[in-house]
């Protein structure tokens, strides 16, 4: 690998790991860990408003952490990038 390649990937982990930098957004990461919650669900687990997680949720959706998957009128939400089950898991592992 190249050295512009490892600074696109450094770049780019860098980013993973900021947009995961934020206490709300490793919360809704454990959340939909294994379920596909819905905003409403998140919002009163969480204890922020709707507009809140949602502003979380865009973060990681534009980071292919997350993807959405509307039902009906609600939007639910799993995990894109299994590198973050990963990650979360050495966390809890301490």
């Amino acid at each position: 690998m190249n050295t512009v390649e490892n600074n696109n990937n450094y770049e780019e982990n860098a980013r993973f790991l900021k947009a995961l930098a934020h206490p709300t957004r490793l919360h809704i990461v454990e959340l939909i860990r294994d379920k596909e919650p819905c905003v409403k669900v998140m919002e009163e687990v969480l204890g922020v408003s709707q507009a809140n997680v949602s502003q979380h949720l865009t973060l990681l959706r534009h980071l292919n952490i997350v993807e959405a998957k509307r039902t009906g009128n609600q939007v639910c939400y799993r995990i894109k990038n299994p590198r973050v089950l990963k990650l979360m898991d050495m966390l809890t592992d301490q």
